[in-house]
C-alpha cells in the first residue's frame, strides 16, 4: 500500500523570491526537489489552497499544504544475486559493480538486476523509490555505486550529485594517442536518429567530463575521467566526440583499430573485448547522518588490467 503523507509547512521571510519548488525542497527535506515538482504540477502540493507552478515566486508567509502518497516499489522481487560490498552502515551502501549487471529492470531486463539484489540483501529497501539507488552506471560499466538506505539520505544523496559535490573517477581506455588531457563542454541528449544512442546536441542537457592522460600506447590512450554532470552514457558520449572513443564500446566505438604490427594475441583481445572499456574507480561524498568525508577506491577488473598489460607490452616491444 502506498504511504500517505500530509504535511504543512510556511514560507519563511528569508525565502521570499524563491522558486515554488525550491522553497518546497527546503521545507519538505525527506523528499527530492523532483519528486516535490511532480507533486506540484500534479496539484498534491499547495499553496494557500491553491495550485501552482515549480516556477512560481514565493512571497512569503504562504501556507504550503501536502497531500500526496508515496509508491512503495513493491513489484519488483528480491533475488539473491551477489553483491561486492564495499563499504555498509545503517545509512548508505556503496558497492563495486561488475560488468554485465543492468542497475534498473526495465523492458528488456525485468530482473536479475541490481535493483533485485538489493531488496534481497536488504529489504527495507523496498519502501525506497529505485531501492534507493541514486545514480546508475551502464550494464558493462564497472565500479563503484553508493546507494541510500533511507529516505532522508536518498534524498540529501540527490542533492549532492546535483550540486556536484560527489566526486566521480573513472578509468578509461580509448582508440587513439591522447597528447594531453582536457575538458569537454558539450551538451548532451537523444540521439535525432537512433533512440538507442545519446549525443552532443545543441538542445541536450549540459555536461561536463575533465579528463587526463594516465598512459599513452601506440595506438590507445589509458585515461582517467571526472564527471561534473551524470548524464546518460556522459563520458562514452564525449570522448567519442572527442574522437577517441572507448575500447570495446559497441555503440559509440566506430571502426576498430589496430596497432600497426601488433601480435595476434592483442589483435584478438582488442577484436573480442566484449564491452566498453570504462570502470568507476573512486567515489566520494560527504556522509548525510554523519557529515564526514567518506571516499571509496576499486581496483579495475581483470579484463581491463589484461587489456592494459598488453597494450602496454606491445608498446614496450616497439620501442
Amino acid at each position: 500500500m502506498p504511504e500517505q503523507i500530509h504535511a504543512f509547512q510556511n514560507v519563511p521571510s528569508h525565502m521570499v523570491g524563491a522558486r515554488l519548488d525550491q522553497a518546497a525542497a527546503e521545507l519538505f527535506g525527506d523528499f527530492s526537489r523532483e519528486q516535490l515538482k511532480s507533486w506540484i504540477k500534479q496539484g498534491a502540493l499547495t499553496v494557500d489552497g491553491q495550485p501552482g507552478r515549480p516556477k512560481d515566486r514565493v512571497a512569503g508567509g504562504e501556507a504550503l499544504e501536502l497531500r500526496a502518497e508515496l509508491e512503495r516499489e513493491t513489484r519488483f522481487e528480491p533475488q539473491a544475486i551477489d553483491l561486492n560490498v564495499i563499504h555498509e552502515d545503517d545509512d548508505v551502501l556503496v558497492i563495486d559493480k561488475p560488468a554485465g549487471l543492468v542497475v534498473h529492470p526495465a523492458a528488456g531486463n525485468p530482473d536479475g538486476t541490481l535493483l533485485n539484489a538489493l531488496l534481497y540483501h536488504c529489504p527495507a529497501l523496498s519502501a525506497l523509490s529505485r531501492a534507493g539507488i541514486v545514480h546508475r552506471l551502464d550494464k558493462d560499466t564497472t565500479g563503484l555505486m553508493v546507494v541510500a538506505k533511507n529516505l532522508s539520505t536518498q534524498t540529501a544523496l540527490v542533492e549532492q550529485i546535483q550540486a556536484r559535490k560527489v566526486t566521480r573517477e573513472y578509468d578509461a581506455v580509448v582508440s587513439g594517442v591522447m597528447t594531453a588531457g582536457g575538458t569537454v563542454d558539450a551538451p548532451i541528449g537523444r540521439h535525432p536518429k537512433d533512440r538507442k544512442r545519446q549525443a552532443v546536441t545543441v538542445n541536450g542537457k549540459p555536461a561536463v567530463t575533465h579528463y587526463r592522460v594516465v598512459e599513452r600506447f601506440r595506438a590507445h590512450t589509458y585515461v582517467r575521467c571526472r564527471l561534473e554532470t551524470g548524464r546518460t552514457h556522459q563520458i562514452r558520449v564525449h570522448l567519442a566526440h572527442q574522437r577517441f572513443p572507448l575500447v570495446g564500446d559497441k555503440l559509440y566505438g566506430g571502426r576498430l583499430k589496430l596497432p600497426a604490427g601488433a601480435e595476434e594475441a592483442l589483435k584478438a583481445l582488442l577484436r573480442a573485448f566484449p564491452r566498453q572499456a570504462l570502470h568507476a574507480r573512486k567515489l566520494a561524498f560527504t556522509h548525510p547522518v554523519t557529515g564526514k568525508p567518506m571516499s571509496f577506491r576499486a581496483v579495475p577488473p581483470d579484463d581491463l588490467l589484461m587489456l592494459l598489460d598488453y597494450l602496454r607490452d606491445d608498446h614496450e616491444a616497439m620501442q
